[in-house]
């Protein structure tokens, strides 16, 4: 989004390019560091009238959905006294605020801690109410799944094949007649890629994997990691 890219830029511009806000070491859903642009927007919108927040919360949430919003931005600006500069901050800090909000279930976030986010970034009361009307509301279907498409994602493995190699002329007597494993992995992005594999290094990989199954196997069975109803 071509305003979110702008208003990263504004916010930095604007002396927000890290953050401190005053967030516990939980850092909410937002994670440790409130990003940029959220803390600009925080900022920036305690200055905006209610019906210009309103529209500007409704072209945030249509560009989450995927829809051109270049002339309803043009409108806002037309009638409202903030400069392009202003706009692209604003909206930038609500979209990257609605789009890691979306992504959190509703079964595990809730609309208090989402308040209490919202109130430690010194966000108006009025202006929480709408924004939780969107992550919680009737609008929430189409706004998370467009959030949720939209979120970065490394390429998956489609195949993978292997096969036990022994060099037995090699360049170096420490790995004359040492087996490796040779594995071709192609991935999801049409892309593939062939490496070697030492045995001593697979057998690594493979104790790893294991310690990693089985500390999230006990990490299960502990009462207090369990959803309660």
């Amino acid at each position: 989004m071509a305003v979110a890219a702008a208003g990263k830029a504004a916010a930095a511009a604007y002396g927000h390019g890290e953050s401190g806000g005053g967030r516990g070491a939980g850092g909410g859903f937002l994670g440790p560091r409130v990003p940029a642009e959220v803390e600009a927007m925080a900022r920036g919108v305690q200055d905006v009238g209610q019906e210009t927040f309103r529209r500007l919360l409704k072209v945030t949430v249509n560009a989450l959905e995927g829809k051109d919003c270049k002339e309803s931005v043009k409108l806002i600006a037309e009638s409202s006294n903030l400069s392009e500069e202003q706009l692209a901050f604003l909206i930038s800090g609500m979209y990257t605020l609605l789009r890691e909000a979306l992504r959190l279930p509703l079964s595990t976030f809730k609309q208090e801690v989402f308040k209490e986010d919202l109130k430690e970034l010194r966000i108006p009361e009025d202006f929480i109410v709408d924004f939780c009307s969107i992550v919680f509301g009737n609008r929430r279907p189409a706004s998370e799944g467009t959030a949720l498409m939209q979120r970065s994602r490394l390429p998956s493995v489609q195949d993978l094949k292997w096969r036990v190699d022994v060099a037995i002329s090699t360049s170096s007597l420490a790995r004359a007649l040492q087996p490796s494993i040779l594995m071709m992995m192609k991935l999801s992005d049409g892309t593939a890629h062939r490496f070697e594999v030492p045995i001593a290094k697979f057998q690594e990989l493979r104790y790893n994997v294991a310690l990693i199954l089985k500390e999230m196997n006990d990490l299960e069975k502990r009462s207090i990691l369990k959803i309660q109803d």
